[in-house]
């Protein structure tokens, strides 16, 4: 099975948040991991979040210890530092589930 986690963010700076995107996708590739959904999000009809949500997305792992793995290297952090941190206001974990391997 693999492990899917969809998320909510207000993205503020589309620029830097792109290359955030830009920066992750090859650490991303090594852990196994894509999107498999990416939306911008115009309007938001009902949320259990306070926070504004513009930016909705579904990432994909072959398992859960793989996105752990992805999440925690020393190289995502710092591109995450460098560019998500400035970029985004606010992230919203929606979902952590598995689905099935296609």
């Amino acid at each position: 099975m693999a492990y899917q986690r969809i998320m909510g963010l207000e993205v503020i700076d589309q620029g830097i948040y792109q290359k955030y995107r830009e920066a992750m996708m090859p650490i991303l590739a090594t852990f196994g991991g894509e999107f498999t959904f990416d939306f911008t999000v115009s309007e938001v009809l009902l949320s259990q979040s306070t926070d504004n949500i513009n930016r909705l997305f579904t990432i994909t792992f072959p398992s859960k210890q793989h996105m752990e793995g992805f999440f925690s290297n020393p190289d995502y952090l710092a591109v995450k530092a460098k560019y998500f941190d400035l970029s985004v206001k606010s992230a919203t974990v929606i979902s952590l589930h598995e689905v099935s391997a296609e």
